[in-house]
């Protein structure tokens, strides 16, 4: 590198270090202004370390969280300043920018935090793990038969909250010395949580939800369809009058790989072309901030194997999980693909066959009992009330 391209390169960390430093005061000054009347005391806090776009996996759990502040007031701790300044706006929770491990530490300290959740395995958790004051719980974003599921990072925290029978079975039969004790199954609290924005549809179509995963971070985690399936069967949806298309990508397509990346820009282009076409159609790209209303709205689903498929389960609809053409994505033989059908690449465009086949059947008894397996009690307000039992056995506990 030459001394002008050092020079240059200098410069642009300066500024970059300069805007950095305005953006934290800016920040700081707003969830202050926010916060004004917070209590001094939290026993419970959520440790969240990742940046706006993985945001999603904490915006679940802010609904059943807010009902627990309710009983034990509770908090939301935040690693990035864009990431505080995405939640701001809407979290039930107040909002406190941490941007190292020694802030993190000063606020368990002075707030006196009993507990601290974590709905992910980033690896600044494991900083913050090393706290010995508070009880550590991990928060899953999501029940499903993706191999990560089944992290030895588990280990680490002093509980893990989990769905159900299938996850307890999932990690157990993945993890040596994994301590069963640890494993406290509380269903999906986001089943209790009111759905809002659905959209009004009667145009008579069938509408299909399509809702592919990212590409994952390793070829075991390379469930992601976009890029293989994706755009010949949302093209075969789009041409066939009897279809209304919803697709709803993974906020993290295409990170990784440019071809996922690149297959949700041709399908959106897809999707605007269908719209001019024919406007009372009804196809969209949905970016609502949470998938629960075009679960709703729809009446079929497409997605790969990820929390959506599980997520899908309770609604009792016709269910087509694609097949990961990685041959290093891990499929489990006794998981949600042992008893949904499943969808190859090569026959993405026979996908409307596929689904009329479907839709024209009952739904599989073997599909309904997933939902038990995986969540155990679905009733009004049965996962709410064994998350909040679970966060009173843990502070209870010696």
């Amino acid at each position: 590198m030459t001394i002008a391209a050092t020079a240059r390169r200098t410069l642009e960390l300066a500024r970059d270090r300069a805007a950095g430093a305005l953006l934290d005061r800016q920040v700081r000054t707003r969830l202050a202004a926010a916060n004004t009347g917070a209590p001094d005391r939290f026993d419970c806090v959520v440790y969240f370390a990742d940046d706006p776009g993985s945001a999603y996996q904490l915006r679940q759990w802010l609904a059943p969280l807010a009902k627990l502040a309710k009983t034990h007031p509770t908090a939301v701790l935040v690693h990035k300043p864009t990431t505080a300044a995405a939640l701001l706006p809407d979290s039930p929770l107040p909002v406190f920018l941490t941007t190292g491990i020694g802030q993190v530490e000063e606020f368990v300290d002075s707030h006196r935090v009993r507990l601290v959740f974590y709905v992910n395995n980033n690896r600044d958790n494991f900083t913050v793990l090393r706290l010995a004051g508070p009880r550590h719980v991990h928060l899953s974003h999501g029940e499903s038969d993706k191999i990560s599921m089944a992290s030895n990072q588990l280990k680490a925290y002093d509980y893990a909250f989990i769905a159900g029978a299938a996850s307890r079975e999932r990690i157990l039969g993945y993890l040596h010395r994994m301590d069963p004790a640890k494993l406290v199954e509380i269903g999906r609290p986001q089943l209790d949580t009111p759905v809002r924005d659905v959209k009004a549809y009667d145009g008579g179509r069938t509408t299909v939800l399509y809702a592919p995963t990212w590409e994952g971070d390793r070829p075991a985690m390379a469930y992601g369809s976009a890029a293989s399936h994706g755009t010949a069967l949302v093209a075969a949806l789009l041409a066939d009058p009897r279809y209304r298309l919803i697709f709803r990508p993974h906020p993290r397509t295409g990170v990784r790989v440019p071809a996922h990346r690149t297959a949700v820009r041709h399908i959106t282009s897809l999707i605007k072309d269908a719209q001019q076409q024919d406007p009372v159609a009804g196809h969209y790209l949905d970016k609502r901030p949470d998938v629960a209303a075009a679960m709703a709205e729809a009446d079929a689903c497409i997605c790969d194997i990820s929390a959506v498929a599980m997520d899908w389960l309770p609604h009792a609809k016709p269910l087509l999980v694609t097949r990961p053409v990685d041959p290093e994505a891990e499929i489990q033989d006794n998981g949600i693909t042992a008893v949904v059908p499943l969808l190859d690449a090569t026959d993405a465009e026979d996908v409307p066959s596929v689904l009329a086949g479907l839709l024209s059947r009952p739904l599989p008894n073997e599909q309904t009992a997933l939902v038990e397996h995986h969540f155990g009690d679905t009733a009004p307000g049965a996962g709410t009330r064994r998350f909040l039992d679970a966060v009173e056995l843990v502070l209870q506990a010696g």
